[in-house]
């Protein structure tokens, strides 16, 4: 006797070796045996075996008429065998009874399980449903593949056009289109990306790696929203003082300015003058929200995005001829350059000049310092500031000496075309820690200092840059800065740049006025503005360190260099001698930091920002430690 069971939702057939009531040893046709519980038989048979039952079952099932058979079967549940006798007019053998089971059991849409060969006739709303959805994905799966052959073939299908950046950066897998894109790139074996620009939707390597941190953090666009104007400052005191600003050559978003007062007694009053647009700007209002949304402008190569609308830079900014709102710390400065006192005040300050390092570094440096000053616009100024920028170092326990480092900057002219797209790089190497760097940040950090302490001291909260234990983090309480040797450090030099230089500036025009101040230590708009500022800033920065290695791939491949200088990093890792691109050499031999070795580029990836280059020989090595100055990520440390 053989018996048909269900196992693992399938019917297998076999030949009843012992029966012990409530299971039967089974030999299956491979020559298996199994044991099988009696409340799994759905058929017991002589005729014919269990193979041949199988095979023919299968064949006759395939040749019978779903939608007749849901056409023909009782309303309510029924029986397979019960059925069967109706189906074929006589009593089924077990072919037919068997047949009847499978094509029953394999249309679970038309009929719903109901127990041990138990089934029952779907709804016919439900089956419409059912069969209307299984034709959607019919018809879905062959739009998939029409897709997969066109991406195959090098075209952009017509339905990737309205999606196509979601498609690029972040595709949602639910989608036929995202669906399509996965599977031509694993029948391809290209990058998402690759593929795109196969198809010719990716046109330019810049577009993609900007439109890639676009479609994160500027989902809506770079294009501000409707704004007021900023509110006018009202009747403020006009500062007695020729203002004047050290930046580089493309900047506009100009924060600082100084000046400086030579007394009769030979004492110093040095002003340091800080943009307010706190001023003209309410935390609540459109532009406060504006800056609370960006927190910080973004920087790369050739391009920026700043954090305040153009309109409102210039209102603010300290360009030179303009008399504009600022917020100025006055050093009352002994002639033995000691500070005596400090004063801060809210007033209007007329900018003389805004000075330029390309201009000036030939002029003042450590050399002609050492030789004697030319006469040029605020040389004597200059000089005598350089001169207290000394001594605030020393006063923080730091020494110029082996501060200095490579610094570049980059230069793109979109004006130009190259075979890599649009525009033409040029990278500019300056040391980093000269005299009119060194001026410039002992002058911001004796203002970003001095006001945290006076936040502190009044008790008024603040947003602070401490570090201990080598880690820097942000903090709404003040706590020493161990890297700059100050006791509190409260960043508050670049309102117009940062969202937290332009909290704590509404926090001191509070002290200053006597009035509320809009935040407290302890405000959900304070913590919450602090963690956002701290995770942006960090990306924006990580996103300007990315540009900047991708422009620096573009110059090699728009000077079309082959083979190049390096200094060793550490272990694999070189930095370029002239460009601040860091390289894997899996090759490179056992070398010592600092050791210059000549290497070949193999291969740049503009798509990935990647290369591919291996170690040459090693040369004569002349550069100091302290020009590879690298955290532990491998880019350049602040």
């Amino acid at each position: 006797m053989n018996i048909l069971f269900e196992e693992e939702g399938s019917f297998k057939a076999g030949h009843i070796l012992a029966d012990n009531n409530t299971s039967l040893q089974v030999e299956l046709p491979s020559g298996k045996r199994s044991k099988v519980k009696s409340a799994n038989v759905l058929l017991h048979f002589a005729q014919p075996g269990a193979a041949e039952l199988m095979k023919s079952a299968e064949e006759a099932a395939a040749a019978m008429d779903t939608d007749f058979l849901w056409e023909a079967c009782p309303e309510s549940e029924f029986g397979f065998e019960a059925f069967a006798a109706d189906y074929y007019g006589h009593k089924p053998d077990a072919i037919e009874s068997v047949a009847l089971l499978m094509r029953l059991h394999g249309a679970p849409m038309y009929f719903h399980r109901k127990g041990k060969g138990n089934f029952r006739k779907a709804p016919a709303d439900i089956l419409q449903a059912a069969l209307a959805g299984l034709e959607k994905k019919r018809l879905q799966a062959e739009a998939i593949e029409k897709m997969v052959e066109m991406l195959k073939a090098g075209k952009l299908p017509d339905e990737f056009v309205p999606q196509l950046q979601q498609l690029i950066y972040k595709p949602d897998r639910n989608r036929p289109e995202a669906k399509a894109l996965e599977a031509a790139c694993a029948e391809t074996g290209w990058s998402v990306p690759a593929l795109m620009q196969q198809c010719g939707a990716l046109r330019d390597t810049h577009e993609y790696h900007l439109g890639k941190f676009l479609f994160e953090y500027f989902p809506r666009g770079t294009d501000f929203t409707i704004f007021e104007p900023p509110l006018e400052s009202g009747e403020l005191p006009l500062a007695e003082v020729k203002a004047f600003s050290i930046d580089d050559a493309h900047t506009t978003e100009i924060d600082d300015a100084f000046s400086l007062t030579v007394n009769a007694d030979g004492s110093l009053t040095v002003g340091i003058h800080i943009a307010a647009p706190g001023l003209g700007i309410a935390p609540e209002s459109t532009l406060g929200q504006i800056a609370r949304s960006r927190l910080s402008t973004v920087y790369m190569p050739g391009r920026k995005i700043t954090m305040l609308p153009e309109s409102v830079v210039e209102h603010f900014t300290l360009a030179a001829g303009k008399t504009v709102p600022a917020l100025s710390l006055y050093l009352d400065v002994a002639p033995d350059l000691q500070v005596r006192g400090h004063e801060t005040r809210i007033e209007r300050v007329p900018v003389a000049a805004n000075l330029r390092h390309h201009d000036i570094e030939p002029l003042f440096n450590e050399e002609t310092l050492a030789t004697g000053l030319a006469d040029f616009p605020f040389s004597d100024e200059l000089r005598r500031l350089w001169e207290l920028a000394t001594v605030f170092e020393a006063g923080r326990g730091k020494s110029a000496a082996g501060q200095q480092r490579k610094e570049y900057n980059f230069h793109v002219d979109w004006s130009m075309d190259t075979a890599q797209g649009q525009g033409r790089i040029a990278v500019d190497e300056r040391q980093r820690g000269s005299p009119l760097d060194m001026l410039v940040a002992e002058l911001m950090i004796v203002a970003n200092a001095t006001w945290g302490g006076l936040l502190r001291d009044a008790g008024i909260a603040g947003m602070y840059r401490a570090q201990s234990a080598g880690k820097v983090r942000m903090t709404t309480v003040a706590a020493p800065h161990e890297g700059l040797g100050v006791d509190c450090y409260a960043w508050s030099s670049s309102p117009l740049r940062r969202y937290v230089d332009l909290v704590n500036q509404w926090q001191l025009i509070a002290l200053l006025r006597d009035a509320t101040p809009p935040f407290t230590a302890k405000s959900e708009a304070l913590l919450s503005a602090m963690r956002d500022f701290e995770l942006t800033y960090a990306a924006y920065a990580e996103f300007q360190r990315g540009m900047e290695r991708y422009w620096c791939l573009r110059a090699l491949l728009q000077d079309d260099i082959l083979l190049t200088e390096a200094t060793v990093v550490r272990e694999s890792l070189v930095v370029l001698d002239h460009l601040p691109l860091f390289v894997r050499l899996p090759s490179l031999p056992a070398l010592n930091r600092g050791v210059r070795v000549s290497i070949e580029i193999e291969k740049v990836d503009l798509l990935n920002a990647d290369i591919l280059a291996r170690y040459v020989e090693m040369l004569a090595s002349d550069v100091p430690d302290t020009a590879l100055e690298v955290t532990e990520e491998g880019e350049v440390a602040e």
